[in-house]
């Protein structure tokens, strides 16, 4: 086989496994996603009611994130604890610039998604937008305790 045909080999078996090839969790660890998933439920529910007014969406969300907040800080409390000194200061310093941009990408979901450019949809896109943020960093903590 000649050299050209030995890397373009290589190169397509490098790219199909590259989507597979994950962190290793501790296959003993808990699922913390799934269980997240089934605490969220209620708050998923009271966003989703048909007989939702503008004012009761708004609530909802604020709950919703209330919620995610509280469980962000629960599982940041509990990584920080399974880390080494050094790379507990790296993950405040981590947290410290994630709440900055969240802090910036909140201002830019309010003033953009308004009653003015969105009309009354635009409670749903900010509240969606924002707990995303919230959950995604979530999800991203969970994901790194699964390795303990």
């Amino acid at each position: 086989m000649n050299p050209t045909s030995s890397l373009l080999i290589s190169a397509i078996l490098l790219i199909s496994f590259s989507n597979s090839i994950l962190a290793i969790d501790n296959p003993d660890s808990p699922d913390l996603i799934g269980q997240l998933t089934e605490r969220e439920k209620p708050f998923k529910a009271n966003i989703t009611k048909p007989t939702n007014g503008t004012r009761d969406t708004i609530r909802a969300y604020h709950e919703y994130k209330l919620f995610l907040d509280k469980e962000l800080n629960k599982a940041y409390a509990l990584l920080i604890s399974k880390l080494s000194s050094e790379h507990q200061k790296e993950l405040k310093v981590s947290q410290r610039n994630w709440i900055k941009f969240r802090d910036a990408e909140f201002e830019l979901i309010n003033n953009n998604w308004s009653r003015s450019n969105f009309g009354s949809s635009f409670v749903v896109s900010r509240g969606d937008y924002s707990s995303t943020i919230i959950r995604n960093r979530l999800i991203q903590f969970l994901n790194y305790i699964k390795n303990y």
